[in-house]
């Protein structure tokens, strides 16, 4: 893997961006919506049908990985592509948000969170260092620094004292992942809702500097409307030649807007999620195929679409196979999502 990690912008209309970014196993096109394959998986899909769907990336989970199979188990079985048969880019998050949210027993110090697992109970410990680590063992060829994301609702000066750990343990996270020909390192911009805050959270980053930039601590329960307030100005704090990652979001128009306002990546597990309980997105809003009014409707999900789902399959049979809880429901309407996502994308 001699190729080096790289971005070119190749055109702009207003705020929003298109581009390539570059890595040793393929080009992705930007701007990207990522499936989510949070334990080397994307759920109720083959990783070639994810691809069929368009998508150039997945991402991936350092949390729930570490904790199983272990990072250290995919790291003798080949790593994570060979693992999970997914040969195309994969970008790990730190793990930070999850440990926030899921683990319990949390004790957050400088030196990282202290935590029981969410599965058994058993006792870890994730710092910068230890993300970064983890991160290795699986392969990613995109890595994110190691943060905090506080939970809501907190005051201005939690999540000023939140960010400022966060900015001393990219630093350490730079400083752990060394230099990795062929991968990437991505900062976290935190800050929540203030622009000043933001402000001092771009420059800390852009100080160390990173392969890219995230912006974190959104779709954390704000809203759009703030949401996007801090879009409007909080990608202008970047450098323009690298790429930005909006992490967590979201529902269509919702990347549709942070397209708008300068983002080039997304994820979100809403297609999947959304598919496994009967709910899809189509150009004319969305269907929930549980209802009864689809019992005898021999049409497609939407006429527009070329997903095997819609090709195939009427909505009368999907409503059937959800009622009869077959699997098949929840893969074909997945599979429809995620194809509606990468077909859709701006």
């Amino acid at each position: 893997m001699a190729q080096r990690f790289g971005f070119a912008l190749e055109a702009t209309d207003g705020a929003a961006r298109k581009g390539v970014i570059s890595t040793p196993r393929g080009e992705i096109r930007t701007p990207a919506f990522m499936p989510v394959g949070t334990a080397a998986t994307v759920k109720a899909m083959l990783p070639g049908s994810v691809r069929e769907t368009g998508a150039d990336i997945l991402l991936g989970n350092t949390y729930h990985l570490m904790l199983r199979p272990t990072a250290e188990r995919i790291a003798r079985l080949g790593g994570l592509h060979r693992f999970m048969n997914w040969e195309r880019p994969i970008l790990t998050d730190s793990g930070g948000f999850q440990v926030m949210s899921l683990a319990s027993l949390r004790k957050l110090t400088e030196e990282g969170v202290r935590f029981s697992s969410h599965i058994d109970g058993s006792k870890h410990m994730l710092s910068p260092e230890r993300s970064m680590e983890i991160q290795k063992l699986l392969g990613s060829d995109i890595v994110m620094c190691f943060d905090e994301c506080p939970a809501l609702p907190a005051t201005e000066a939690e999540v000023a004292k939140s960010m400022a750990l966060s900015m001393r343990w990219a630093q350490r996270s730079r400083d752990a992942f060394g230099d990795r020909p062929g991968h990437a390192l991505f900062g976290i911009m935190q800050g929540g809702v203030t622009r000043d805050l933001r402000e001092e959270s771009a420059k800390a980053l852009t100080a160390i500097g990173f392969d890219g930039y995230a912006v974190g601590g959104l779709a954390v329960g704000e809203g759009q409307e703030a949401m996007f307030g801090v879009l409007d100005y909080a990608p202008g704090f970047l450098p323009q030649d690298k790429p930005r990652y909006l992490m967590g979001v979201g529902k269509p128009d919702d990347i549709v807007g942070a397209v708008q306002r300068g983002i080039d990546m997304m994820d979100c597990v809403l297609p999947s999620r959304s598919g496994r309980t009967g709910q899809a997105w189509t150009r004319r809003g969305q269907v929930n195929i549980k209802n009864a009014r689809h019992m005898d409707d021999p049409r497609p999900l939407d006429d527009d679409c070329t997903c095997p789902a819609c090709r195939g399959y009427s909505r009368a049979y999907l409503h059937h196979v959800f009622k009869a809880q077959e699997m098949i429901s929840g893969m074909l309407l997945t599979w429809h999502n995620l194809h509606y996502y990468q077909e859709r994308s701006p």
